[in-house]
């Protein structure tokens, strides 16, 4: 099996704003997440010449089940039509996808779409891209922690992030948040990442997801690159 190597920083993103960019243009929620796909497909591509070794994109989260049944139906079929064209773009750019979340709730032919597209791009060592379907960060923590206490063994920080990423589906290595990105002018982290989130440096952005240009990707990574990340630490300390 191939090493995963993935050098870089972890990039996270909560597309936000899909649906009142469309509603804004006259459009239908759905034309919003199909323009938001082309997007993704953009920043996905960009972020690999940018050199990011993880990209994070939260697509769905276990609270987006309560919205109108119709526009989750909606979603699902993008979902898998988008893993189905995007797998061979993803082989040929060396990035390995890895679905995180919950896949009981995912209709059964998504979830073997999904099983196809990660052992297809497995050996990608390019970039790492997660993409967070069925995701509560919450959630996570707690079937970690009861898959924890199962085992009646008490755990460090970093074997019980191990147990968390197992908890979402991710088979490697865990990986702390660098940047986290969001969207839509909203200013909160929606249960996303959290356990990894606890050092990351967070971004808002007022653009709506569909609006978010490869060139509005650079700017968030200068200015990622330009802050002064002191992890606890003393400004002197760092500075020395």
């Amino acid at each position: 099996m191939a090493p995963a190597k993935f050098d870089g920083l972890h990039l996270a993103v909560i597309m936000d704003g899909n649906g009142r960019w469309a509603t804004a243009h006259g459009l239908t929620r759905s034309a919003g997440h199909e323009a938001g796909l082309r997007t993704a497909r953009n920043i996905v591509e960009a972020a690999v010449r940018e050199g990011v070794g993880t990209l994070t994109l939260y697509a769905f989260s276990s609270d987006n089940w309560k919205r109108p049944p119709a526009e989750v139906t909606a979603l699902m079929r993008l979902f898998r039509r988008a893993l189905l064209g995007e797998a061979k773009r993803c082989l040929e750019n060396g990035v390995r996808l890895t679905i995180l979340g919950r896949r009981d709730r995912l209709p059964s032919s998504l979830r073997h779409t999904v099983e196809q597209v990660e052992a297809l791009t497995s050996s990608g060592a390019r970039m790492h891209l997660r993409v967070a379907v069925d995701y509560s960060a919450r959630d996570a923590i707690l079937r970690a922690a009861m898959a924890s206490a199962a085992r009646g063994e008490l755990f460090g920080r970093e074997e019980f992030s191990a147990m968390l990423s197992s908890a979402d589906h991710d088979r490697l290595p865990p990986r702390d948040v660098d940047l986290l990105l969001r969207t839509g002018g909203e200013q909160r982290l929606s249960d996303f990442l959290l356990w990894e989130c606890a050092y990351a440096e967070l971004l808002f952005v007022d653009k709506m997801w569909p609006e978010f240009t490869t060139e509005d990707l650079s700017e968030a990574l200068a200015d990622f690159r330009g802050r002064n990340r002191r992890f606890g630490l003393a400004p002197e300390q760092v500075a020395s």
